[in-house]
């Protein structure tokens, strides 16, 4: 079944996507804003809050590849369901968290959940909605998900105010209900029906134990010292791992990634674009609700209230971002996005003790929106539009791993960098410091971000991709060959 853009049905597939994704972006951003509150209470140092952050994004990067080609083997509509209700008893159990541990081990329970739903999201935009709609589909999808990413902040100084952090994560038990809802009834089931292709568990088990490792010497050296053992193991697993799993893709008759895919330039740019562009992302975002509350004393709500116009920008923006691209290119946008939120990360820095609102946070929080709405749909949709249909949900996952890895090697990495240690991140002087070289490294990756957009075909959205199979195509197959769920798990985005 082709949906068409408009249709009573397009509405519900966008919904009910919008809200899955949705959901997890909208738990992240306001995680970032309790992380003051959470440290307080349950006694966090700064590699405590970096492991709150990282347990989540490391379960989600490692495991949304095999979420991915799962979907596409087993029905994408099937698996992201999964994910979504995975998703809210995690949110649960977070929010009834009592210590740092229980808490970064709820989190990584999350990330499982957000791996299985984040490609799904996109790969069933991708399969359902006719191609001539599917980079406005993308584009709407962009900025609502941007959205709920955004409003995060405010709606996490709210919910922190009203009553407590754990709010934060129970807000998710009525929107993955609602998801639910609007899934079943609306979403088309599709997959890709080749026979006999099973999931590749070692080659996701190798991948996670890479991205562990490294995450885990990166996050802990500061602490413990380079020459730790305890270092020096996660870093010698990590990088064991991850060329392990490299290899394992060259190998392998049927790879979580295709090593294919990383045959078309612009597929490759773009997700080193995402890469790039992310990972300053990740940092900016958990930096600045920090130096809003710590150095300038904004509350939880006042400094949720602080990013409200990126709020506005991606909701108006995006969808006609995503539409602009379709009609004369991305490599623009691509380019002058990245560039635009490495300005707005400049004027970030005068965003120190005594700074005004309107004259120093809101001309930087304004460019830094413009940037990512510029960005955010056309790198989307020049990723999936570079692989073929039948890889729909592998892109989806390769990019959305990417970008979560991404974050989560820069939120390791940048404390160190910066000189935040222990609790320093409390005090406002140490944290000034730290939050300026931050901004500098992370404007510099942004500039490298649109570099690489610059490589990128301005006629990909345009071209058409290879065809797939008659037994894949979504319209034409709405059973994917299995009876019930699921029962084995193997390795993927």
């Amino acid at each position: 079944m082709t949906v068409r853009w408009g249709s009573g049905q397009a509405h519900g597939v966008l919904v009910a996507t919008i809200l899955g994704s949705g959901m997890a972006m909208l738990d992240g951003t306001i995680v970032n804003v309790a992380l003051p509150r959470i440290g307080t209470e349950l006694g966090a140092s700064v590699a405590g809050l970096q492991w709150i952050l990282d347990g989540y994004l490391l379960a989600l990067a490692s495991l949304i590849l095999i979420a991915g080609s799962l979907g596409d083997r087993y029905g994408r509509r099937r698996v992201f369901t999964i994910g979504v209700v995975w998703f809210g008893v995690a949110s649960v159990l977070s929010g009834l968290a009592v210590s740092t541990s229980m808490l970064v081990a709820t989190r990584v329970l999350q990330g499982v959940g957000g791996a299985l739903l984040t490609p799904g999201s996109l790969a069933i935009l991708e399969t359902a909605f006719a191609r001539e709609d599917r980079a406005r589909a993308i584009g709407a999808w962009s900025g609502f998900g941007g959205l709920a990413a955004a409003v995060g902040p405010l709606v996490g100084g709210l919910l922190v105010q009203v009553w407590s952090w754990r709010l934060a994560f129970l807000i998710n038990v009525p929107i993955a209900a609602a998801c639910v809802f609007f899934t079943r009834r609306y979403v088309p089931e599709s997959c890709d029906q080749r026979e006999g292709q099973r999931p590749d568990v070692r080659a996701a088990a190798l991948g996670a134990l890479g991205l562990a490792g490294i995450t885990a010497a990166l996050v802990e050296a500061p602490a413990q010292g380079a020459a730790s053992p305890v270092v020096l193991v996660s870093a010698v697993l990590g990088v064991a791992g991850m060329a392990a799993f490299v290899r394992s893709q060259f190998t392998s008759a049927d790879p979580l990634v295709p090593p294919s895919l990383f045959g078309n330039r612009s597929f490759t740019l773009a997700n080193g674009l995402t890469f790039v562009v992310y990972a300053a992302l990740g940092s900016v975002f958990w930096l600045l609700v920090l130096q809003l509350q710590v150095s300038l004393g904004y509350s939880p709500l006042v400094a949720g209230l602080a990013s409200l116009p990126v709020t506005v920008i991606m909701l108006v923006g995006s969808s006609r971002s995503g539409a602009l691209a379709q009609r004369v290119g991305p490599r623009t946008q691509l380019v002058i996005g990245p560039l635009l939120i490495a300005g707005g990360m400049l004027l970030m820095l005068r965003i120190a003790p005594g700074a005004s609102y309107v004259g120093v946070v809101l001309p930087a929080v304004i460019v830094f929106g413009l940037g990512l709405v510029t960005v955010v749909a056309p790198v989307t949709a020049t990723v999936l539009a570079a692989a073929p249909d039948r890889n729909a949900g592998v892109a989806s996952g390769v990019n959305n791993a990417i970008a979560r890895a991404g974050g989560l090697l820069a939120i390791a990495v940048l404390p160190a960098i910066a000189g935040l240690t222990g609790e320093s991140y409390a005090d406002p002087a140490a944290l000034t410091a730290g939050w300026r070289v931050s901004l500098l490294v992370c404007a510099v990756l942004a500039i490298i971000g649109g570099l690489l957009g610059s490589g990128v075909r301005n006629d990909v959205l345009g071209k058409r991709k290879e065809p797939t199979p008659p037994a894949a195509r979504p319209a034409e197959s709405l059973h994917c060959g299995v009876a019930s769920p699921p029962t084995h798990l193997r390795a993927t985005r």
